[in-house]
């Protein structure tokens, strides 16, 4: 059938195929001799489509007609969309080619008629993917980001701005690649341009506020995209997934399922109302996205990493409740491989979204917590990363190493900022850097070595504060307290507090019979736990400096001890050892409450995360083990 393109025709669709007139009104079939159109595919208040063929082609492919056909319409609108009409053109000539944009074949007027002949894209919109498949999955989402971003880039750098990004105009071909389609919206982008106020064009809900006032920048069409990543994620329309009386976006309260944080963030950062807070760039975003670090309120730069296996296939660790004890229902929920040799430092960056840890095999790596995704492998040190610590805000990373080095890193980037070496930080006796911790309030960073010293360093200038001298014992183990006014460390088979502002000395802690090897601050500061070689774990009121009870049931040295933040302060104390074990402990009665096994080698070290509800451990084998406590046993006497 040969569709008659004549608006006016009685019966456009009565003509066979090869008639070059139409059999009811007399009118040219085909558009400059060439394209002949087959059936009318969509049709609005200025223009309609056609799906036609090119007949001067040999195989005879497949286009798209577009007719400007202004109906009842003022006469303002009408010059408007004749105006918007020629620029659909323009613009499309001028992009060129691109795999993901609609071939521009040709414009032209025909019989009064503007006509612009585009490739045909055999494929269907998200709109209709939407309420055909449901909801998109983050990983769709992901997939549209990384496939949409370069085409976005790609129009910016000729200075087009689309200005109409939705649903309905990307198209997913038959292949599953995406196509942004319709640029009968897009503007030309001077700086002129974008000074002055213009006409406002778009699609309510997905326009971004200063294009609804007329003046759309490059970042309007990043806005318009987390639109409508928002929408295919939650299958609801814009306006309801913003609340006007909170002046917030709320479409995680419409998430069937839910997204990670770090995409999370990202959509935020899209569709943020005050341009200077969103995205200034597709490649901005589109690195935010593929970075392999952790997208805080500046876009991270990618750094390449090895992929990590989240979920290997390793014997499940269990868990052995103590006798007479009530047991907390911890479980490995997934085990970690990426390092190659033992595990001997961990920390989990304040929000809980990123895990970090420290190797003999002389890296850092960077995980998912939630998911296990290894994000990146941070390289620097020559020996074995020690110990490592994270500042209050989450942004720098400390290690510390064999290596004689401290390193600083920047978190949102990977990047390393700071070396501190034998010739900087440290004088001519220091050796090995066993521990490291870092102020919650002031940004001071502590350190040890092997000669007994710690020192305290500005973690702006790099200046050295003190050095707080231990005796001639090994100092194993540090740490500050919560409020940031104390410094604790491991000296031998004893503990010493320091003032860590003035530097003064309280009384010493005594009571272990062989080295303290871990130190750690409950909560509210109030209390100290320390293990030791003798097997056993000690609480510490740190208002009397008096020993509170000895938590006895390991089978050898104590290598970590770390509070849970929550199930009130300082309840739930856990424990690693030698032994190959880790034990939780109820702090307030002082009972044992269940032995984690799994580790096939010593337990080095273990972390909480801030929510209390993750545990992490890592030793010698070199897995990291992720535990997870069981929402039901929130009923238990730790309550």
């Amino acid at each position: 059938m040969s569709y008659c393109l004549n608006p006016d025709c009685p019966s456009p669709t009565s003509n066979p195929m090869g008639a070059n007139f139409c059999q009811s009104c007399g009118s040219k079939l085909l558009l400059q001799g060439r394209y002949r159109a087959l059936q009318l595919i969509g049709q609005g208040g200025f223009g309609r489509t056609f799906l036609a063929v090119d007949e001067e082609q040999a195989a005879k492919s497949r286009c798209v007609i577009k007719q400007f056909f202004p109906q009842a319409q003022g006469i303002a609108n009408r010059q408007k969309a004749a105006e918007l009409f020629e620029q659909e053109a323009v613009r499309l000539e001028e992009l060129g080619k691109h795999p993901q944009i609609p071939e521009f074949i040709a414009h032209f007027e025909q019989d009064n008629r503007q006509y612009l002949v585009q490739e045909f894209i055999e494929g269907e919109n998200l709109s209709n993917v939407l309420k055909t498949e449901g909801i998109f999955n983050e990983k769709q989402i992901r997939d549209l980001l990384h496939s949409l971003l370069p085409v976005i880039e790609f129009i910016h750098t000729h200075n087009v701005i689309h200005r109409d990004i939705k649903p309905e105009n990307i198209i997913r071909r038959d292949d599953g690649q995406l196509l942004l389609v319709d640029f009968g919206a897009a503007k030309y982008a001077t700086g002129t341009a974008l000074a002055r106020t213009g006409t406002v064009i778009g699609s309510a809900g997905y326009a971004a506020p200063e294009q609804a006032g007329g003046k759309a920048v490059f970042s309007s069409d990043l806005y318009s995209l987390g639109v409508t990543c928002l929408h295919l994620l939650t299958q609801t329309e814009p306006f309801d997934l913003y609340s006007f009386s909170e002046a917030t976006w709320v479409w995680r309260n419409y998430l069937s399922r839910p997204v990670t944080r770090r995409l999370g963030r990202i959509l935020d950062k899209m569709v943020e109302m005050a341009t200077s807070r969103r995205f200034q760039s597709a490649v901005e975003a589109l690195d935010a996205l593929n970075s392999r670090v952790y997208p805080r309120t500046r876009t991270p730069r990618v750094i390449s990493a090895q992929s990590a296996t989240a979920f290997p296939q390793t014997p499940t660790p269990g868990f052995t409740p103590a006798s007479n004890a009530p047991l907390q229902n911890w479980r490995c929920v997934y085990t970690l491989q990426g390092h190659t040799q033992s595990v001997r430092s961990l920390a989990i960056t304040p929000d809980g979204e990123i895990l970090i840890s420290g190797s003999d095999d002389n890296t850092i790596k960077l995980w998912q917590l939630a998911t296990g995704e290894e994000l990146c492998t941070l390289r620097g040190h020559s020996k074995t990363v020690s110990a490592i610590a994270i500042s209050a805000d989450g942004e720098i990373l400390a290690s510390g190493s064999e290596d004689k080095t401290i390193k600083l890193w920047e978190l949102s980037t990977g990047m390393q900022i700071g070396t501190l070496t034998l010739g900087n930080w440290f004088s001519r006796d220091s050796g090995c850097v066993y521990a490291v911790a870092m102020s919650p309030e002031e940004e001071i960073i502590a350190s040890l070595d092997n000669n007994g010293a710690v020192k305290l360093w500005n973690l702006k200038t790099g200046q050295e504060i003190r050095r707080l001298k231990g005796d001639t014992s090994w100092i194993n183990a540090i740490a500050i307290s919560p409020t940031g006014k104390t410094l604790v460390a491991a000296n031998g088979d004893s503990i010493k507090l320091w003032n860590l502002r003035t530097g003064g000395q309280f009384p010493i802690l005594k009571g272990h019979q062989s080295w303290v090897r871990a130190v750690s601050f409950s909560p509210d500061g109030q209390m100290l736990a320390s293990g030791s070689d003798d097997a056993t774990v000690k609480l510490w009121n740190l208002k009397t400096g008096r020993e509170l009870c000895t938590l006895r049931g390991h089978l050898g040295a104590i290598y970590s001890v770390a509070f849970s933040p929550m199930l009130g302060v300082g309840k739930l104390l856990a424990s690693s050892s030698d032994d190959r074990t880790i034990k939780l402990w109820d702090t307030s009665t002082g009972q044992e409450l269940c032995t984690l096994t799994g580790h096939t080698r010593w337990v080095h070290s273990v972390v909480f995360s801030p929510c209390g509800q993750t545990l992490v451990s890592g030793g010698g084998d070199p897995i990291i083990y992720i535990w997870q406590r069981d929402p039901l046993s929130s009923r238990t006497s730790l309550q």
